[in-house]
């Protein structure tokens, strides 16, 4: 069974846990608009926090963080399900994310019951797409 995730205004961490137990089930995930998910928290600090993770590795040596949304969030979903595994290869093979929504996914889209960015009390967050553009990320369409 695929299920097709909308990840639009979604809490990255609350997001990547629901989809790291769906995948680790046996289900097929596609997450689309990937660049919409935010990261509830500081503004300054979200950007530092990142920036130290993409600046931790080395060009030619590791560790390597993603700077585009959509690898970052998969790697959000990794960090979840035990990828050094034979049954965490094997869910973290079913997961595929996108930053916006293909043309063959349209009609599949559901919203998951996740708190989104919208219900949160304080609006200190900030969406994965900024924090891609603040540690290097460049949009091709852009």
């Amino acid at each position: 069974m695929t299920k097709v995730i909308d990840a639009s205004n979604r809490i990255i961490g609350r997001l990547a846990s629901q989809i790291a137990q769906d995948a680790l089930d046996g289900e097929e995930v596609k997450i689309v608009n990937s660049e919409e998910a935010v990261v509830s928290g500081d503004r300054e600090d979200a950007f530092e926090e990142y920036k130290n993770k993409v600046d931790r590795g080395a060009r030619d040596r590791g560790p390597h963080y993603p700077k585009s949304p959509e690898r970052i969030l998969k790697r959000s979903v990794r960090n979840m399900i035990p990828y050094k595994k034979e049954r965490g290869k094997e869910a973290y093979s079913r997961i595929k994310t996108y930053l916006r929504v293909p043309i063959d996914l349209e009609d599949e889209v559901e919203q998951i019951d996740t708190k989104s960015g919208e219900e949160l009390k304080s609006k200190n967050y900030v969406k994965l797409g900024e924090i891609s553009k603040h540690v290097g990320w460049e949009p091709m369409d852009e």
